[in-house]
């Protein structure tokens, strides 16, 4: 069943919203966070932020889970040697992250222990804190892939640390 305020808030979202919540200086910084983490452990993160998903896929039921799956997917996140791809995926028109991590880490990483780290971050974006709530996310994950993946000799950087604008 669709929620016609679900709907509402993707159709009436400007398309320069990410621009007032993710700025240029807040992407610069979280990049940099993004590689600073990457010099810790043998992971690759990608963070992604999308305004709306499209009114038509809103209205048969697409959840931002469900869109945070097909992003992970098209960003190739899952395409690392040691399947230990992790992506944040902002959904600014729900309010709502979700964190996608491929099979290797989510063989030693629970889906509770994400969750707990994007319950963090919506708690800061619903602030407007959204600088704070990315570097704090990508602080936590840091923490998790540090504990089971840590970096190896030469520690490759396989995937983009530039935050992706979905639009």
């Amino acid at each position: 069943m669709v929620k016609i305020t679900r709907w509402l808030s993707h159709v009436f979202m400007p398309p320069w919203r990410w621009c007032v919540a993710f700025p240029k200086a807040v992407l610069h910084d979280i990049e940099q966070a993004i590689k600073q983490s990457e010099h810790q452990h043998s992971g690759e993160l990608r963070f992604a932020v999308e305004n709306a998903l499209a009114p038509i896929w809103v209205w048969r039921g697409k959840s931002a889970r469900h869109r945070a799956t097909e992003v992970f997917a098209n960003l190739q996140v899952w395409d690392t040697e040691d399947n230990s791809g992790v992506l944040i995926y902002v959904l600014l028109a729900d309010r709502e992250v979700h964190i996608v991590a491929d099979r290797g880490i989510a063989k030693r990483v629970t889906q509770t222990e994400w969750d707990a780290i994007a319950q963090t971050m919506q708690t800061a974006f619903k602030q407007g804190d959204f600088r704070h709530g990315a570097i704090e996310g990508i602080r936590r994950i840091t923490k998790l892939l540090v504990t089971h993946f840590p970096a190896k000799e030469g520690n490759p950087n396989e995937l983009s640390d530039q935050p992706v604008i979905i639009k």
